[in-house]
């Protein structure tokens, strides 16, 4: 008869080996490899970086510009979710063509509605921006 561990695994079965650390290694873990993230997206996705300095200046901009608060948060929150979504976007794309480079439509399908989901943030950053300054 198989004796079980007084210790249970935090694991199950099919989950990733990397898993496991709790607490302040945890959070730290996590903090840098966003970081790890954020290099990569910079380095390696021109869209990122284009995104990444028109961030920069419209950023910035927002709290210049003549907004209550609430219109602030707004603008800067509508330029921070393009990042997000174009990170996402990013990850997509690296995860279809880690599983393969040859054409494929269910490839091409997840690209383009990465890519539309980009397309959408960036028009709300128009809409928002338009909305808060002109009514």
């Amino acid at each position: 008869m198989e004796q079980k561990s007084s210790t249970p695994d935090k694991r199950h079965e099919g989950e990733s080996p990397f898993k496991g650390k709790t607490g302040l290694a945890r959070v730290w873990n996590a903090f840098r490899y966003s970081l790890d993230g954020l290099s990569a997206a910079y380095r390696h996705e021109d869209a990122f970086r284009q995104e990444s300095w028109l961030a920069l200046l419209l950023i910035p901009l927002a709290l210049l510009l003549p907004a209550g608060g609430l219109g602030k948060a707004l603008m800067i929150g509508s330029v921070l979710l393009v990042l997000i979504v174009e990170l996402l976007n990013s990850a997509v794309e690296a995860v279809v063509d880690r599983v393969s480079l040859e054409r494929h439509r269910l490839a091409k399908r997840a690209k383009d509605i990465g890519s539309a989901a980009v397309l959408i943030s960036l028009i709300n950053v128009a809409a928002v921006w338009s909305l808060v300054l002109f009514g």
